[in-house]
This record gives structure tokens, C-alpha cells and sequence, in this order.
């Protein structure tokens, strides 16, 4: 792929919430760049941070009880934490759009999809109804919906699982953005319809030069899509570097565990009775804001936990092939990045 220059540049990004309890800290510094024409790839477990860290890109965090109390999210260089209210809303939907899990509850339920296509197109390139009309219907026509003359008249309920999140890559991609954010775009598709949205997207990106960040907590989607990854845990990033270098040679023993959790990835699945295979696991969940204390948040269920682990937060180390790091005290002989 074709990979000309950084987008997007997200640098020590924090977020906070606050609660009854206090103050939350949801994301811990998380850091991070997506190049023009790439597919970045997002991973880890529910509840790791990569949602909010999408929603912060955004700036759609609740505020209050969120704040993004530190770090910097450069877009073509400009900080958008200092945009104004009005700059953002010509970023959002325009030159960064986002397809959500769900599209049932993304979708409004008593517009057709043409309207809600066209709205956007109104909004952010001033094309009329007529104009927005033929617009929309070249945009279901692109992501292969059948008859998107007749259907683009149709309301959501109208469409099934696979056509909705297809309509909702219509409107993410109607006014042709520089960046496209997919939230688990897959969630609740069969494995057919998986494939056939991850084609659709590969299509699109290639001739648009669209660039993707694709949040996941499927390992099988980042060896099928992604140029870079980046593995996030308890609101932190531990790992980052290509695809082939975080898969082939996992720098942190959390990614080490998510590529195992999979058979065909994994390397540690055990023969069971009969020739079956048991999947690998990684014990415990992840901890709760309040229960990460000063060290390395995943050393409670890590089999290779050291004293120094509970002591402080890793850095990220340099390992071995450029743009390859994890921060993990395994590494400490490395340089830090």
C-alpha cells in the first residue's frame, strides 16, 4: 500500500472521568499515528479503551463527567483539542468520519437512509436535495446494495444486519473523508457478512486512499487487515508495530496471549481428547480503573510478572525492526522510544 505521510498524530492523549468515587483516569497516554492510504488496527479487550480513544478523536466525550485533561491530536498538523466547536463540526462526518458498533442505534429509525445519507452531504458539501439524492443512491450503489434506487428510499428496519452497517459505510464515506474510523464494524455479523464488509472496506480504501483505524478485539481481523497495529490495555498502549512484527514476534506477553487465545494464529493450543483443540486463555479480566495501582496494570495476570513490575508503569522500548516497541520490563535492556 501506498503510504505517503502522517494524518493523524495522537500524542500522550488523556481522559478522565469523573465519578462518585473520584477521579477516573481512562486513558493513560496513549500515543500513537495513522499514515494516508493505511489501515491501523486498534486491539484488545472490551473495556481497554480503544471506543474512547475513537470518541476522543472526535471530541464526542461526554464533558462532564469526561474530560481530556492532557496530550495533543494533531490533524494535518492542526491540534484539534484547540478547535472550536464549529471547526469540529466540520471535521466530524466530513474529513473524519466513523461507523459505530451498532448501526440500529446509529441509525435514525423514522428518516430513510437516503435522507440521512443526503444529510451529511448537505451539510459538509452544500449540494442541494435533488444533488444529495443522486449521491446517495451512487453511494449504496458503491458499497453493494442492490436496487439503490428503490432502497434508498427504504427506512433502516427495512434492512438487514449486513446491509445497515453498508449503509452506514455509505455515510461515512458520502463526502469522501481523509480518515475513516471503524468501531467494530463487524460486531454481530456472521463470518460471511464479516468477510464481505472487510472486502467492501479494502475496495473502497483502494480507491479512495481513504485512511482506516480499525478498532477490533478480533485478532483474526488485524492478520486480515491491518499494515500497523497498535495493542491496547487498561487505557495504555503496550505494543505497537506492523502486522507481521506484533503477530510473528509479540513484544508484550498480553499480545502474546490474545494472538494464542486463536488456533490458527496461536502457537500454545493443546491437544485434547479425540485430537481436539483447547484453546489457550488469558486468566483473570481486565482490572478496574480503581485497581491498577503503580505498575504495569496487566502483571496480575501475567505469568512472567516480576517484582519491578508492581513498581512502576513500563516505558516503551524499541525491539527489534523499526517502529516496533512494547512496554514491558522484559525489555528493559532495550532503548526506550
Amino acid at each position: 500500500m501506498n503510504v505517503t505521510g502522517s494524518l493523524l498524530e495522537v500524542r500522550d492523549l488523556r481522559l478522565e472521568f469523573n465519578t462518585r468515587r473520584g477521579k477516573a483516569l481512562v486513558l493513560g497516554g496513549v500515543d500513537f499515528e495513522l499514515r494516508a492510504g493505511e489501515t491501523l488496527c486498534v486491539v484488545g479487550e472490551s473495556g481497554c479503551g480503544k471506543s474512547m480513544t475513537a470518541l476522543a478523536l472526535l471530541r464526542l466525550i461526554p464533558t462532564p463527567p469526561g474530560r481530556i485533561s492532557g496530550g495533543r491530536i494533531l490533524f494535518h498538523g492542526e491540534d484539534l483539542l484547540g478547535a472550536s466547536t464549529q471547526r469540529m463540526r466540520d471535521v466530524r462526518g466530513n474529513r473524519i468520519s466513523m461507523i459505530f458498533q451498532e448501526p440500529m442505534t446509529s441509525l435514525n429509525p423514522v428518516l430513510t437512509v437516503g435522507d440521512q445519507i443526503g444529510e451529511s452531504l448537505r451539510l459538509h458539501a452544500g449540494l442541494d436535495a435533488r444533488a444529495a439524492h443522486a449521491r446517495a443512491v451512487e453511494m449504496l450503489q458503491q458499497v453493494g446494495i442492490p436496487a439503490p434506487e428503490r432502497r434508498v428510499a427504504e427506512y433502516p428496519h427495512q434492512f438487514s444486519g449486513g446491509m445497515r452497517q453498508r449503509v452506514m459505510i455509505a455515510m461515512a464515506l458520502a463526502c469522501r473523508p481523509d480518515i475513516l474510523i471503524a468501531d467494530e464494524p463487524t460486531t454481530a455479523l456472521d463470518v460471511t457478512v464479516q468477510a464481505q464488509i472487510f472486502d467492501l472496506l479494502r475496495d473502497l480504501q483502494r480507491e479512495k486512499g481513504t485512511a482506516i483505524l480499525l478498532i477490533t478485539h478480533d485478532m483474526g481481523a488485524v492478520a486480515e487487515m491491518a499494515d500497523r497495529v497498535i495493542v491496547m490495555y487498561a487505557g495504555r498502549v503496550v505494543e505497537q508495530g506492523t502486522t507481521d512484527q506484533v503477530l510473528e514476534r509479540p513484544g508484550h506477553p498480553y499480545t502474546k496471549g490474545l494472538i494464542d487465545c486463536l488456533p490458527e494464529l496461536g502457537s500454545s493450543a493443546l491437544a485434547g481428547e479425540g485430537g481436539r483443540t483447547e484453546l489457550a486463555e488469558i486468566p483473570g479480566v481486565v482490572p478496574s480503573i480503581w485497581e491498577l495501582g503503580n505498575g504495569c496494570a496487566f502483571r496480575e495476570r501475567c505469568s512472567r510478572a516480576m517484582t519491578r513490575c508492581a513498581e512502576a508503569v513500563p516505558p516503551m522500548f524499541r525491539l527489534e525492526g523499526s517502529g516496533h516497541a512494547a512496554a514491558c520490563w522484559l525489555h528493559v535492556e532495550q532503548g526506550e522510544v
